[in-house]
């Protein structure tokens, strides 16, 4: 009996500290890409700074972030409903859109190479460098955010979400929603600035 009591007050502790970290975590990475896209605004004062445009390729990553958003909103609204088979197939709908988003960054990475724009070496401009080392941050969070993805779809299917508990599937919705926002800022950012 004590134990489960302790249990259930682990539990309780998760669900209330669970939410404010993630929000704590989420204004610190969003200070980091403060703090690099000021580094870009006030480089691109440079002499050698060189305008371009956005690849299509960005275009459609953004589309795809979107799309995956709205999906795992609405895998949480059947969740909630137990509507556990059409929470499965927009789980598994936002991963393809997540893996589509960052499929088209790697070809929009490709376009700007063929465009001779190098993030390193030589012919690299600070322009083009400077966006690869924002764009590569986003990266690694929208990689950590696949984990989530694959995680939250692999409890789904061991019913470990049900409309009273879903937690964990909360926290990665919370995190997918903050990476998609985070990018449509960026892109934002550099469709007006670059």
């Amino acid at each position: 009996m004590i134990k489960e009591t302790l249990e259930l007050e682990l539990q309780e502790g998760k669900k209330k500290t669970a939410k404010p970290m993630m929000w704590i975590s989420m204004v610190s990475m969003t200070m980091m890409f403060a703090g690099l896209t000021s580094a870009y605004v006030i480089s691109s004062n440079r002499e050698d700074w060189i305008s371009f445009e956005l690849p299509q390729a960005f275009f459609l990553s953004s589309l795809f972030i979107v799309l995956s958003s709205i999906t795992l909103h609405f895998s949480k609204v059947a969740i909630r409903k137990s509507n556990r088979n059409l929470a499965t197939l927009l789980l598994l709908a936002t991963l393809v859109f997540g893996l589509g988003f960052v499929f088209e960054q790697f070809q929009g990475f490709e376009a700007l190479k063929s465009m001779g724009l190098y993030f390193t070496g030589p012919e690299s401009a600070v322009s083009s460098s400077m966006l690869l080392v924002i764009v590569f941050a986003h990266v690694i969070h929208v990689a950590v955010g696949v984990i989530c993805l694959f995680v939250i779809i692999y409890n789904h299917f061991k019913l470990r979400y049900t409309a009273n508990n879903m937690l964990g599937l909360e926290l990665g919705a919370i995190f997918w929603h903050f990476v998609d926002l985070l990018w449509i800022g960026l892109f934002c950012f550099f469709y007006f600035n670059t």
